[in-house]
């Protein structure tokens, strides 16, 4: 095993992921990135497992959601051993930079090698959770483990709903153990997640001629790094809506802005990296408005300076738009994302330095008579979680906005009892020689679901170390995945049928 970690890192300065250990689970992540997978548009990905599965005579049985589960006899000498199902998501987020031109629903990944990090060419990765689909396939054909039986869960739309962990149906997975596989840090082991809910503001408007005498300008914030709401939200990190909005605010209060469009973020479980503004003002007021770009911007740089080195603000000259919007919505507008909040909001008394409760403003787009804000708020408790949304609502109402929640999802509350816990945790610390971090994440995980319909499923989170997910930054640790493999394996190996007695 410790010389598969010392192979990967003679090989990594290759440019080719094939070359990579361990092979097997390289290859397969190589096959996943050429497979559009987008949240809701599943088919592909559905039938290259249903390909995989029939090819190397395996069984596999797809639910009435798309949700697939493949299953392997246990190795001999293990038939008693209890049985596990291995559990990653098919879908993934789909970012990309403003400047690339690429189709995800088309196109394979651009991948490439960076020293010791997978990375794309301006879009996401794609390793969340590709990466846990490849192991699970490499788990399922290496012949060379010791395993009781297993199952392999690949579900649907875990970014942008959860459909397929709501959708499963008791009796589909035969396990009373299960290891998620879509955790981002190698070296720690998680048994608990944050739940979550959407909140979504709708604003009506009416339209506008362009006044005679206007300037027509577009306003751009751009060079954030972006990443996940849960996971980074803690990192100060840069809002590209709450910026963008900031700026046009204050401009009001100087001069008769007119907004005729505000595009900002893309998905509500990202934080928004760019955004842009279409305006226009008193054509005397051209000059001091790039000058009030400029202080803003020595502001807003000095703020970020150390979360958001390369953030760039950006004044164009813009045709003349077909209209603005009324002032009236336009105002509610702007306050409603001024005062809007974003960020942590609480954080957990029970586990140091983990958030407990936090919210994103998400996106900011406008359609042909109404304008739509996403937001999403996140907790590991069920009340604080409500409290935040409703407070979020609560702002979005007093704008004069219709406000929507989403059915939301629950959090995997931390069960330090836990018997694949207790077997995981011995495994790591006989590979490596350390303690293992034992953490919850503030973020959403499917395990949360999985409890409502099988409420004795003994549960953890594993993964490789994944950074920038959510974001064309996504990138994976090419010699965290060896770790990643061995401990999997390991813990399959120690699992005996007496440690469920």
């Amino acid at each position: 095993m410790h010389k598969q970690h010392k192979k990967t890192r003679r090989v990594k300065k290759m440019n080719n992921m094939l070359n990579l250990e361990p092979k097997l689970v390289w290859k397969y992540f190589d096959e996943i990135t050429k497979v559009p997978r987008p949240s809701k548009k599943e088919e592909k990905i559905i039938k290259y497992l249903l390909d995989f599965a029939e090819k190397n005579k395996l069984e596999a049985e797809e639910d009435e959601v798309g949700n697939i589960i493949i299953r392997k006899a246990a190795t001999e000498g293990k038939e008693n051993t209890p049985s596990v199902v291995l559990q990653s998501h098919m879908d993934m987020v789909c970012e990309k930079n403003n400047d690339v031109d690429f189709n995800f629903e088309t196109e394979a990944i651009n991948v490439y090698i960076d020293g010791d990090w997978l990375k794309a060419k301006g879009t996401t990765l794609g390793a969340d959770d590709g990466i846990g689909m490849a192991i699970s396939q490499a788990v399922l054909l290496d012949e060379n483990l010791s395993h009781g039986p297993l199952e392999c869960l690949f579900t649907v739309d875990e970014e942008s709903g959860m459909t397929g962990a709501f959708g499963l149906q008791k009796g589909f997975v035969k396990s009373n153990i299960l290891i998620n596989l879509d955790s981002e840090d190698e070296g720690e082991i998680y048994i608990g997640c944050a739940g979550g809910i959407d909140t979504v503001a709708t604003f009506s408007f009416k339209t506008k001629k362009v006044p005679n005498g206007y300037y027509s300008c577009k306003i751009s914030v751009k060079g954030l790094k972006g990443g996940h709401s849960g996971d980074d939200i803690s990192k100060g990190l840069g809002n590209s809506n709450k910026i963008l909005n900031r700026f046009l605010w204050n401009i009001t209060k100087k001069t008769d802005l007119r907004l005729s469009n505000f595009d900002g973020g893309n998905l509500r479980n990202a934080i928004a990296r760019e955004a842009h503004a279409i305006i226009c003002v008193p054509f005397d007021y051209k000059e001091k408005l790039r000058i009030e770009l400029n202080k803003y911007t020595a502001d807003v740089t000095n703020e970020l300076f150390v979360t958001e080195p390369n953030i760039i603000l950006e004044l164009e000259t813009a045709d003349t738009p077909e209209y603005v919007i009324n002032r009236k919505a336009q105002k509610q507008l702007l306050d409603s994302i001024y005062a809007c909040p974003h960020g942590v909001f609480a954080w957990s008394q029970d586990i140091e330095n983990l958030v407990e409760t936090s919210t994103n403003l998400a996106s900011v787009k406008f359609k042909e008579t109404t304008i739509e804000l996403v937001t999403s708020q996140r907790s590991s408790l069920e009340s604080a979680k409500e409290n935040i949304a409703s407070m979020v609502a609560t702002v979005l109402k007093l704008a004069g906005a219709k406000v929507e929640h989403s059915d939301g999802y629950p959090g995997w509350q931390p069960k330090m009892d836990s018997k694949i816990l207790k077997v995981s945790k011995e495994s790591y610390e006989k590979l490596f020689n350390k303690t293992p971090e034992i953490k919850a994440v503030h973020a959403g995980l499917e395990c949360g679901l999985f409890l409502t319909k099988y409420p004795n499923m003994d549960m953890i989170s594993i993964g490789p170390t994944v950074r920038g997910a959510h974001s064309p930054d996504e990138r994976i640790e090419i010699s965290s995945v060896p770790k990643f493999w061995d401990l999997l394996i390991t813990i399959l190996a120690d699992l005996r049928s007496s440690t469920y007695l």
